[in-house]
């Protein structure tokens, strides 16, 4: 599965939480804001309370991914910050909060609104020319521009809205996003990365979440579907930001993992020639899917949406309620003129498009594996490219994979994903235990461990599936079935030691109960 590298490996140190040890570990990526709330969750301390570490000597140790590790005989404590430490920090809050005042009286000056809607209709139409548009492309342009200025005119110079998150209230309102250029930087791909986005090796660690929309809008040029869906190039920008604000920060259902699962599709598509074998529409409803397939996930699974009865549970009559919703949220942004890159699309033939982009996210759900698995065992024999009904399954099962396909990557890329699932599976289980609701094992932080969570895993849900593909797309056996064998034998081993280590923990205490006797 590729050498690990001691620069991607977690990190572990060691705490003193009430008299008692606690081992933590994180990856060398996490921010110091996610390090900072590991932290205050391990310690006991309310989450966003403003803390320090120290060491058993008292001296203050910085809390980033750089700081020094220690042992369980020399451990650091996390201490919450008293109110004369965070005064500096509520009078920088002061200041922010006044800027922010400010900011709102200027909002509601319609004369220097209308300034600030010219400037920025002027700076688009500047960027337009600098983005070199085709004649087309750029009459479409021009067209929204044109609009712009007429619904500026008719609102009087009314505010436009600012982007936030996309939610279904009571009364049924839409947000709408920005309407002005997109501000991430256009970064220019170097030949290697380009090449690199094509393999499962990928590294999707090394990217800032500006970088990862760069790869997912070249990956929309690249394989043609800017062209065949005749997509306005700042419309695809607008809607790749719209996507990035609408997954949450959670440890692993993060945009990141979107990117993941997206880069894991593009690079399936090349590794299994199916732009020779499936259409190009087919090409933008596998991408669409995996771009959108976890949108707004709240970090709690559908288990825990139906046991707590929640609004999402209630809403879908408890079928699938997180993928109901991730649907949703997509076509939600969709229907939003400034984010509907689908917009040129015949009205026809987009029904047809948004109900195959719901079909393969509802197959996202583990409750389906194994009915969709079991369908395509029938088809795969036989399998016809010609048949929409073996078409259809492909991509539900092909979007499965990617959606689930970490351990096919490096160990050291990998490994970091089960941590982060780790922590969000025990952040659903304490949860669980403190609303006296049903936990699963394998979320529960006193019984499982990295070991027995990936090996059970590995062995009876992806491994078949993808040896189930690679009847069909032998050459995925080198780069992503031998892989998931290592890891299986990786965790195997691990799990033994595991063992021999508990095994022996008994024996010593087995015999110290002996003499004491």
């Amino acid at each position: 599965m590729g050498s690990s590298s001691s620069s991607y490996a977690p990190k572990t140190i060691y705490l003193d939480v009430d008299g008692k040890v606690q081992k933590v570990v994180f990856s060398r990526h996490c921010s110091p804001c996610d390090i900072k709330e590991l932290l205050c969750s391990s310690s006991n301390i309310p989450r966003n309370t403003a803390i320090m570490m120290v060491d058993p000597e008292g001296t203050l140790v910085s809390i980033d991914p750089t700081m020094p590790t220690n042992s369980p005989n020399s451990l650091y404590k996390v201490v919450p910050l008293s109110t004369g430490q965070l005064g500096e920090k509520e009078d920088m809050f002061q200041n922010v909060l006044s800027q922010v005042a400010e900011q709102f009286s200027r909002a509601f000056r319609i004369n220097e609104l209308k300034t600030e809607v010219t400037n920025r209709l002027a700076m688009l139409e500047k960027r337009v020319e600098l983005e070199g548009l085709k004649v087309v492309e750029i009459e479409k342009c021009k067209n929204d521009l044109k609009k712009l200025r007429d619904e500026m005119t008719s609102r009087g110079g009314g505010r436009v809205n600012c982007p936030c998150k996309y939610n279904f209230s009571d009364d049924g309102k839409k947000v709408t996003p920005r309407r002005d250029v997109p501000n991430y930087p256009k970064y220019t791909l170097s030949q290697e990365t380009i090449e690199a986005l094509k393999k499962p090796t990928f590294d999707v660690w090394h990217w800032e979440h500006n970088e990862m929309l760069s790869c997912l809008e070249y990956m929309y040029h690249d394989l043609g579907l800017v062209k065949e869906f005749n997509m306005n190039p700042i419309t695809l920008k607008r809607w790749l930001l719209a996507i990035q604000e609408n997954y949450r920060n959670n440890p692993f259902h993060n945009f990141r993992h979107c990117f993941c699962v997206s880069q894991m599709m593009y690079g399936m598509i090349h590794l299994c020639n199916l732009q020779e074998k499936l259409t190009l529409t087919d090409m933008g409803i596998l991408m669409t899917a995996a771009v959108c397939h976890d949108l707004d996930h709240p970090g709690y699974n559908n288990t825990y949406q139906i046991n707590a009865r929640t609004e999402l549970a209630v809403r879908y009559n408890d079928i699938s309620p997180l993928e109901n919703h991730h649907c949703a949220v997509a076509f939600q942004i969709l229907s939003l003129p400034e984010c509907n890159i689908f917009a040129n699309v015949d009205p026809e033939a987009f029904k047809q498009i948004r109900q195959a982009i719901i079909t393969l996210i509802l197959a996202t759900d583990m409750a389906r594996h194994g009915e969709i698995l079991d369908s395509f065992k029938q088809k795969v024999d036989n399998f016809d490219f010609t048949n929409e009904e073996h078409v259809t399954c492909l991509k539900m099962v092909l979007i499965k994979c990617c959606d689930i396909s970490n351990e096919v990557r490096p160990t050291e890329v990998a490994e970091p994903w089960v941590d982060c699932l780790l922590e969000e599976y025990f952040m659903q289980s304490d949860r669980e235990k403190s609303e006296g609701l049903p936990v699963a094992p394998f979320m529960d932080r006193d019984k499982v461990t990295k070991p027995t969570a990936q090996i059970g895993f590995i062995k009876f849900v992806l491994i078949p599936m993808f040896e189930t593909v690679m009847k069909l797309f032998p050459q995925i056996e080198e780069i992503m079935v031998q892989p998931l064998r290592d890891s299986r034998d990786h965790y195997e081993e691990l799990k033994q030691i595991d063992d021999a280590m508990t095994e022996k923990k008994k024996t010593e205490n087995m015999s110290l109960g002996g003499k004491k006797k």
